[in-house]
């Protein structure tokens, strides 16, 4: 386990490396992520500028949504290019590389590139968070930053999860299917709302089959210490943190599947 950390600390170390060679590209892109996602809150401020109130939920409890799931998909894309990227492996035959080496392949793969120019929707994330917070009026107990903090690790893990799925159809389809784009970029879309808002059958597929309510609105209920419409309890929402990592770790069972039924392409 130290050693697969390691190694993946030094892939990290020259990916790095490597996008700081050219720091104006990287200032440059990072900002321009920045504005891009900066203008997608601005909406959601216009649209509570002119209504007031979401279904009874206000803009800074709405913002909280926003920043933690921002903030976690932020850290997954980054550090999962190499999955988004992998159809492009199997069609030229790089994978193959990857099997002759003695580690994971999960691993290798998540150590193509380490996307920097990510940090600015991450800081436009936590920038939103940051002002939600200081809006909202609860106390921030240690147990309330805690629980964020869990939040967010937990959506990285889940988004990390989708994108590793979306790479494992490649073993069958040879491409990185592009209806997951409706589960990770349409997914932040969809948890940066309270999920009571959306129709029954919707809240369920994003409870149960995709769990993007647990690393969003049910852990923020409990932060801001608010009663769940759909009834749930304080421990539940406390807990519901934990579908990320085992969503993850489902993704990753699902890929040793595929692995195992991978085909070269003869490249």
């Amino acid at each position: 386990m130290s050693g697969g950390l390691g190694l993946y600390g030094r892939y990290v170390g020259i990916s790095i490396r490597s996008q700081m060679q050219y720091r104006a590209s990287f200032l440059m892109l990072s900002l321009g992520h920045f504005l891009v996602t900066g203008i997608e809150f601005a909406t959601i401020w216009i649209l509570f500028d002119r209504f007031g109130s979401l279904r009874g939920w206000t803009l800074a409890e709405v913002g909280l949504f926003y920043g933690m799931v921002n903030t976690a998909f932020a850290l997954s894309d980054a550090a999962s290019r190499g999955f988004d990227l992998f159809g492009g492996m199997v069609k030229n035959g790089d994978f193959d590389r990857v099997l002759l080496r003695p580690r994971s392949t999960a691993l290798q793969v998540a150590g193509q590139e380490l996307t920097l120019r990510r940090v600015g929707r991450l800081a436009q994330g936590l920038i939103v968070l940051a002002w939600s917070a200081a809006r909202l009026g609860v106390a921030w107990t240690a147990g309330r930053i805690l629980l964020v903090a869990a939040t967010i690790v937990s959506g990285a893990f889940l988004f990390f999860g989708i994108l590793v799925l979306q790479a494992t159809a490649a073993f069958w389809t040879v491409e990185t299917l592009e209806m997951f784009n409706c589960l990770t970029y349409g997914g932040v879309q969809t948890a940066q709302y309270p999920i009571a808002i959306y129709r029954a059958w919707f809240r369920k597929f994003f409870t149960f089959a995709v769990p993007l309510a647990a690393v969003s609105y049910f852990p923020g209920l409990a932060v801001l210490g608010k009663a769940d419409p759909l009834g749930t309890s304080l421990v539940f929402q406390c807990l519901a943190p934990l579908a990320g990592p085992a969503f993850l770790a489902l993704s990753l069972l699902v890929w040793r599947i595929g692995v195992r039924h991978y085909q070269s392409t003869g490249s």
